[in-house]
């Protein structure tokens, strides 16, 4: 029996793929949990139109991210933490601290969009790499100096 696969089903396939299954598998697993369709004519295009919009939406978005990676290239932020002797800091310079000095410079980001080479935890200029899209990366420079009592 033809179905077209309504989620990803391991082993199987994924979303949108029609799959040639025994009927009884079909029937009593894959239809009865909404994991797939019975493959009519009606909902093949039915999945297609779904895949069409996801499409659509995935291009926007990283038609999005790559806007604003243009802005943050090059860019170099300030981040100003406490810090002893010798330029060890108390703590470490978050992703917190770098959304909030991207949005000072009127970027805005999330905080899960900032990626660590390695902990900051001195004063100095490290690279850390903002992923705003699976296809989309740009490396900024942080700019990590003492802060002044």
């Amino acid at each position: 029996m033809k179905v077209v696969l309504v989620k990803d089903v391991e082993g199987l396939g994924f979303f949108g793929d029609i799959v040639n299954v025994k009927d009884g598998y079909a029937m009593n697993y894959l239809i009865p949990r909404g994991l797939a369709l019975p493959a009519t004519e009606g909902n093949i295009k039915h999945i297609q139109t779904i895949l069409a919009q996801k499409e659509r939406k995935l291009l926007r978005e990283k038609k999005k991210a790559e806007e604003i990676a243009k802005k943050l290239e090059g860019v170099v932020v300030e981040v100003r933490k406490p810090a002893g002797e010798g330029g060890k800091l108390f703590g470490s310079v978050t992703a917190m601290d770098i959304v909030n000095a991207l949005k000072e410079k009127g970027i805005v980001i999330e905080r899960k969009n900032v990626v660590f080479y390695h902990p900051i935890k001195e004063v100095g200029v490290f690279p850390v790499k903002i992923r705003l899209h699976k296809d989309v990366a740009v490396d900024i420079k942080v700019d990590v100096k003492s802060e002044e009592k």
